[in-house]
């Protein structure tokens, strides 16, 4: 007899797409595994004289107190009004498996982070649930040139309700990043294998996750099982953890369909001026980059890397670890705290360059072999750090981070 009081958890997925109909499709997909789930479909839209913005929730579910309870609008954060939506489907009898359809103004991976998060004095969401996987449905006629296209704004909704202007190609990569399942659908059968493309891209914007086709979704037994059980990913880095700058995005090996992701490490910093007058030979033929970087007059700060179509972002976003500064160590992830034991250097600490490029046709050793040169050579290096203070740096020096490139 199972004498075990402790009540089980339900699991909570969420679902995003980079069209309507694809996110239906997703969320129908997750239904065919789980027909018991509860949806929540959430819209955000902007209060243009407010500082919240307005939050809907729409509840697709067998129980009507459930529906009725739901099925409203609020005025605040989406991640606090979510994570109090999750509390009440909590308080029923069974907790079933929760999908939470989020709209494009979410980004996934700061949603589900804040969401994650437990404030003073409440239970940790991850008392009563279970992270699932987050799935990503993608209408491939649509993400080649939403991936391209830098000239339209979308506004995310961030921690704190702070909304942020990004790209919509920012937007695009980002949606598919924060995926560990990616359900394509079916688009149109063209004869120019657009779909396949797009899956061979997919897999290399997001190798770790799972992608499906939209007959493999509907018919692969395994995959839909899946998609009904904990994602053990979620085990090695939480998701918050997720967010930390200095984590590598993971890379795909080899080329597909002519798609290639390209691996760029250095323990030197970066010259900014000849990093700047190589750009446009740095992000041709890429279509997406992430990473970070150790810019020589930046010394102390992680400079992040991030770019979509031909927008290239850098910003500071946080501080290297420094030997003795206990808090910070403290507060950093886990795999932040092994990387850095890893790489760390008696002199400069953790301090190294990272970057991963996606593209087509891309040439391995002729890109590392730019990003090298704007290294600092061995007469620049030996300056040290109040030498590399009065070195030009027309990408941070006068704090404008958005570059345009000609890639």
């Amino acid at each position: 007899m199972n004498t075990d009081r402790t009540p089980k958890r339900g699991l909570l997925s969420i679902v995003s797409g980079n069209t309507p109909q694809a996110r239906s499709h997703a969320v129908d997909t997750l239904r065919r595994a789980a027909p018991d789930a509860v949806v929540v479909s959430v819209s955000v839209d902007n209060d243009e004289g407010g500082r919240y913005p307005f939050v809907q929730r729409v509840v697709s579910c067998d129980d009507g107190q459930l529906r009725d309870e739901l099925c409203r609008a609020s005025t605040g954060d989406p991640a606090v009004i979510v994570r109090q939506d999750v509390e009440a489907i909590a308080r029923r009898t069974t907790r079933p498996h929760v999908v939470f359809a989020l709209p494009a103004e979410l980004d996934a991976e700061l949603f589900l982070a804040a969401l994650w998060q437990t404030p003073l004095g409440r239970t940790p969401t991850a008392h009563h649930y279970d992270l699932g996987p987050v799935a990503a449905g993608v209408d491939p006629d649509r993400f080649l040139s939403d991936l391209r296209c830098v000239h339209q704004a979308v506004r995310f909704y961030g921690p704190g309700a702070r909304a942020v202007s990004v790209t919509l190609a920012e937007a695009a990569a980002r949606q598919v990043e924060a995926a560990t399942t990616v359900i394509v659908g079916s688009g149109r059968e063209a004869a120019d294998g657009t779909r396949e493309g797009v899956r061979a891209l997919l897999a290399h914007l997001s190798p770790s996750a799972t992608v499906l086709s939209a007959a493999g979704a509907v018919a692969g037994e395994v995959a839909l099982d899946a998609l009904t059980r904990p994602d053990p990913r979620w085990v090695e880095a939480g998701p918050a953890d997720r967010l930390d700058p200095i984590l590598t995005p993971a890379h795909r090996r080899g080329v597909d369909l002519g798609v290639v992701s390209v691996l760029w490490r250095s323990r030197r910093p970066v010259h900014p001026e000849r990093l700047a007058d190589s750009l446009p030979k740095i992000m041709s033929g890429v279509l997406r980059s992430r990473g970070h970087l150790w810019v020589a007059t930046q010394p102390g700060s992680v400079v992040s890397w991030r770019s979509a179509g031909r927008h290239l972002e850098l910003r500071e976003t946080g501080h290297w670890l420094q030997e003795g500064d206990t808090r910070a160590w403290r507060d950093a992830s886990p795999q932040r705290r092994t990387l850095a034991s890893w790489f760390w250097d008696d002199y400069y600490g953790e301090r190294r360059n990272e970057l991963v490029f996606t593209g087509t046709e891309l040439d391995q050793d002729e890109l590392r072999g730019v990003l090298d040169a704007t290294l600092l050579d061995d007469r620049e290096l030996s300056l040290g750090v109040e030498g590399w203070a009065g070195l030009p740096d027309p990408l941070l020096g006068d704090a404008v981070p958005d570059v345009p490139t000609d890639g």
